[in-house]
């Protein structure tokens, strides 16, 4: 895996090579100067009609819409979080309502818009009472993800919350300690930040200062093509 320096100043690096964190972005073919292009695991459209159909666990009896995802097929980024709750299964779109404005604020922060990215979840489906997934439901519903990150072939997986960081780390590390630094996901090692989850940044604002750093190094990592605000989250 290859790694891209130039988008940084040289203090930046410094910084970076400290806390040993490799910058990461996708291998060029220098004869092509193209990235290679990964099969996708089924097209966009079969892959969503699958997922609305879905009755592989009982969730699909109990929700009102499925909650595929949204944003940039194409992204650098791609946001994940845990499951659908009232809001979204509502509306059929993730992260939605307050937690959704400041997953917006955040996403702003770094220097991107919420077009700018692909958001998914874990579940397609609300729990219901939004308690949380079950294993069983996780096993059937994740390979949608996995086929959508196979798709969009992000830089980065930006993963929010408990639940989405220890389903695709496979460990119950709790986030605290999986948070500031860069893990890796998959066969490829597409780069991995966790971060908090919004709702729980509305319960404790006292770590949204937390949550900046996060955005901080997923940008040093795999910067977006915007320039941020340069201001931490309010």
């Amino acid at each position: 895996m290859s790694t891209a320096r130039s988008h940084l100043t040289e203090k930046q690096q410094v910084v970076l090579d400290a806390m040993g964190v490799d910058v990461w972005t996708r291998r060029i073919d220098l004869a092509t100067g193209t990235a290679p292009v990964v099969a996708p695991a089924g097209d966009w459209d079969t892959l969503e009609q699958e997922a609305l159909g879905c009755t592989k666990c009982p969730l699909h009896q109990t929700r009102t819409r499925v909650v595929f995802g949204v944003g940039d097929r194409r992204a650098r980024w791609l946001v994940v979080g845990e499951a659908p709750g009232a809001d979204e299964d509502r509306q059929g779109e993730p992260f939605v309502g307050r937690a959704g404005q400041l997953l917006n604020e955040m996403l702003r922060a770094a220097g991107l818009s919420r077009e700018q990215v692909y958001i998914a979840n874990i579940l397609k489906c609300r729990p219901p009472e939004n308690r949380d997934p079950k294993p069983e439901e996780s096993d059937s519903c994740e390979g949608y993800l996995q086929r959508q990150i196979a798709l969009v072939q992000p830089g980065l997986l930006l993963v929010v919350g408990r639940i989405a960081a220890q389903r695709l780390l496979r460990e119950d590390t709790p986030v605290g300690q999986l948070r500031g630094r860069v893990h890796r996901y998959g066969p490829a090692g597409i780069p991995l930040v966790v971060t908090y989850h919004p709702a729980y940044l509305l319960r404790s604002p006292g770590n949204k200062r937390k949550a900046w750093e996060d955005l901080c190094l997923a940008r040093a990592t795999v910067p977006p093509l915007t320039v941020p605000t340069g201001r931490p989250l309010g």
